[in-house]
């Protein structure tokens, strides 16, 4: 037990004495965290629109005040010219092009009918499905005022639906994002900074030296990865209260219920990165191998994108994503208080996979002379 203190008070020593390593585990999360939840967004706050408008009359002005008067959009430009319209699509300039046909007014005092042209830029795809849906609700709004000046009489809707957000009420986007942000943040602490550790002590020749002191595998092993556990525990506390008193994200559940996943979660990580540590000689090999499992969890973990949307075959894979577990337990009890028994199933999978990978890494790692 002596000689583990005296391995972490090292590790201590060592991981303090580095400025560079200081600012990186302290000031960049801080900065991740406050850039990454204010960008890191799929919201669509502004569409840029051009109307094309053919007809000039007033029930195409009344139409067009419909867009101008909401905050969500904004006219770039109102002609009578497609190729200009086509141009700011092209420029990016413009997100969605309006073309009211000359007739307009008249076909819907004849017919009662007429054709509007909504054309989007959909080289995103998710977020034209937004904005398309925002201009059909509104050209939607347009028809039932129409039917209601044509009718005389209020139009009444066949079925009356009453609705509610649960758990984010106020659809803010940053409880959805900060949560997973925290989750990345303990992470990269655990995963990178632990693993290129290990192989600095390779590097420079010092693992060898302690290879032939009669300090013991788990000793050197646990007196290695101990301090990073430590650090990045500490890391989520200060993530948390920026979270609750900066970005005003509620935490509905147990916060000692987070603390015991994410110690659960950084033995999953912290293994991974003694695997890793195992098969690379260099700090940069560990870095690029490390980067590359992370960017592959990171991007089906659900932090950005449901995982529902993925094919079934990513949702297999997705199984061996510690990520992807630790995700959504934080969510689940941060946004939905969930307790103990609604996060049992992600707990035990996290504990089995830092069993395996624990197991693998230590049998991987020899102590050498």
């Amino acid at each position: 037990m002596r000689t583990l203190l005296f391995i972490i008070r090292k590790e201590f020593i060592q991981l303090f004495r580095n400025k560079i390593m200081v600012r990186i585990i302290f000031v960049l999360p801080l900065i991740q965290l406050i850039v990454l939840s204010y960008t890191a967004t799929f919201e669509i706050k502004v569409i840029r629109l051009h109307i094309v408008d053919f007809d000039r009359s007033r029930t195409a002005r009344d139409l067009t005040s419909h867009f101008s008067g909401s905050p969500f959009y904004k006219i770039v430009e109102y002609s009578n010219s497609n190729k200009l319209a086509e141009q700011d699509i092209l420029r990016g300039s413009a997100q969605q092009i309006i073309t009211i046909p000359a007739g307009f007014e008249k076909d819907l005092n004849t017919t009662g009918q007429a054709k509007v042209q909504l054309a989007t830029d959909a080289i995103d795809g998710a977020a034209a499905a937004l904005m398309n849906a925002y201009t059909l609700s509104i050209i939607q709004d347009f028809n039932m005022n129409l039917l209601v000046e044509s009718s005389g009489l209020p139009v009444e809707e066949p079925i009356h639906i009453t609705w509610s957000f649960w758990f984010n009420p106020e659809l803010n986007y940053k409880n959805y994002m900060v949560p997973g942000i925290l989750v990345l943040l303990v992470t990269i602490i655990s995963m990178f900074l632990s693993g290129m550790n290990m192989v600095k002590e390779k590097e420079i020749g010092t693992i060898e030296q302690i290879n032939v002191t009669p300090i013991k595998k788990y000793q050197f092993i646990i007196g290695k990865l101990l301090p990073y556990w430590i650090v990045a525990l500490f890391e989520l506390s200060f993530g948390l209260i920026l979270a609750k008193f900066v970005f005003n994200i509620p935490i509905l559940g147990s916060v000692w219920l987070i603390f015991l996943v994410a110690s659960v979660y950084l033995l999953v990580t912290l293994g991974l990165a003694l695997l890793i540590s195992t098969k690379t000689n260099t700090q940069q090999q560990a870095m690029f191998l490390s980067w590359f499992f992370l960017v592959v969890f990171i991007l089906m973990s659900g932090l950005f994108t449901p995982v529902e949307s993925m094919p079934q075959w990513a949702k297999i894979i997705n199984w061996l994503n510690p990520i992807a577990y630790f995700v959504e337990v934080i969510r689940m009890i941060m946004l939905k208080g969930s307790g103990f028994i609604d996060v049992l199933r992600n707990l035990v999978l996290l504990g089995v996979y830092a069993t395996v990978a624990l197991t693998v890494a230590v049998w991987q790692y020899r102590k050498t002379t």
